[in-house]
């Protein structure tokens, strides 16, 4: 079963990405309209980037196929020339077709993409310089978006670092300035470099992450995470997120292994109380994953990123638990994906959005949030996952 994730990589979503290098500017073009045109001079997201630059990684050191080093290697140059502030540190958050600046705020969940790309990259070269770059987000973050008194993460800066309002990762209305989104990403990032770099003040804070989720974001009362929440965190909304909580029981998992705590009952119910309860809410029959629900309203909407790491999620918690139920949900999640999610046009990728009937929704095939990091990780998961 292992190959089909790897084929779809390999044979289908790739060779689409490697099609939008950027020959003339650098980087990959940020646009396709769901009629599969190119916007040649549209917006390049730093998220978007780095992203980029950890799936090429990735792959190469998944098959270790030099094309996807090369590729790799050109969206690298990219993110050092163009991404990376050279004037105030960091990753910018928006740049133009051109590769100059159109938007410098620095976010810290595009640090944490920054550094989990730049880990990854690190592991096909092991280039010191990489590394170092990796470690400079990292105590970036720590210096000017850690809120020590409220041991918390800050959101969302100006170019240069000074305080500005959440309004990226917000919802519409609503100011948030602690974000499960934000904390679950820095966990990510801080796993993969903890697991290269074997760094204390590393390990120190992403074992503190890992205590603020089980102490702070995971709701016992429903085992859903909390998704927002003001300075003292309190949760500030009735929102849960179905497709961030499966997300968040592998990458849990994930750094439980690196710091040695996988069979620690305190941190490991997280993973299977959290995870059986996305199980019974928000899989349905036919395979589709729920999204979100909001004051109990849940959206329709099928999103492609949501199937794909519920397919992880379910995988996880086979492997955790020995439970065939999962093992089934992974098979039958997969169906779905690949009769709806999956975009079967000639040169397509994934379709972003359906509708509850599994009809796509008509919306760009690349902006500057989906980009090639989500479902190639299904697919390297699953890869390496069934051909133990």
């Amino acid at each position: 079963m292992e190959q089909q994730f790897i084929n779809e990589a390999t044979e289908h979503i790739l060779p689409f990405w490697t099609n939008l290098k950027d020959l003339e500017y650098g980087g990959y073009y940020g646009e396709v309209n769901f009629n599969l045109v190119v916007n040649k001079e549209s917006f390049k997201g730093g998220i978007a980037a780095a992203r980029i630059l950890w799936t090429f990684s990735a792959m190469y050191n998944e098959i270790g196929n030099c094309e996807y080093l090369e590729n790799a290697n050109w969206a690298y140059n990219f993110f050092t020339e163009h991404v990376l502030d050279k004037e105030y540190g960091g990753v910018l958050w928006m740049l133009n077709h051109d590769g100059e600046i159109q938007d410098g705020r620095k976010h810290v969940y595009a640090q944490s993409f920054g550094i989990y790309a730049l880990v990854e990259y690190y592991k096909t070269c092991k280039d010191p310089v990489v590394l170092k770059r990796a470690m400079d987000l990292f105590n970036l973050i720590e210096d000017e978006g850690f809120d020590e008194e409220h041991n918390c993460y800050g959101e969302e800066y100006n170019r240069d670092w000074s305080p500005k309002t959440n309004q990226m990762l917000s919802e519409v209305g609503l100011t948030a300035e602690i974000t499960t989104n934000t904390l679950l990403h820095i966990l990510e990032a801080y796993t993969n470099l903890y697991e290269v770099s074997d760094n204390e003040k590393v390990r120190d804070r992403l074992l503190s992450l890992v205590n603020i989720f089980i102490d702070k974001i995971w709701d016992r009362n429903n085992n859903h995470m909390r998704v927002f929440f003001d300075k003292e965190f309190n949760s500030t909304t009735n929102i849960i997120s179905y497709a961030h909580d499966i997300e968040a029981t592998w990458l849990m998992e994930k750094a439980l292994i690196v710091l040695d705590l996988e069979h620690e009952l305190k941190y490991t119910n997280f993973i299977t109380s959290i995870g059986e309860q996305i199980y019974k809410e928000a899989l349905r029959d036919d395979g589709s994953i729920l999204t979100e629900s909001n004051n109990g309203i849940c959206k329709d909407n099928i999103i492609w990123w949501a199937q794909a790491e519920s397919i992880v999620g379910f995988m996880n918690l086979y492997q955790r638990v020995g439970d065939k139920k999962y093992l089934d949900a992974v098979h039958l999640i997969w169906k779905y994906t690949n009769d709806h999610v999956i975009d079967g046009r000639i040169g397509g990728e994934w379709f972003s959005d359906l509708d509850e009937n599994g009809n796509p929704i008509k919306l760009d095939i690349v902006q500057p949030w989906k980009a090639p990091y989500h479902n190639v990780r299904m697919c390297i998961e699953l890869h390496k996952r069934l051909k133990v």
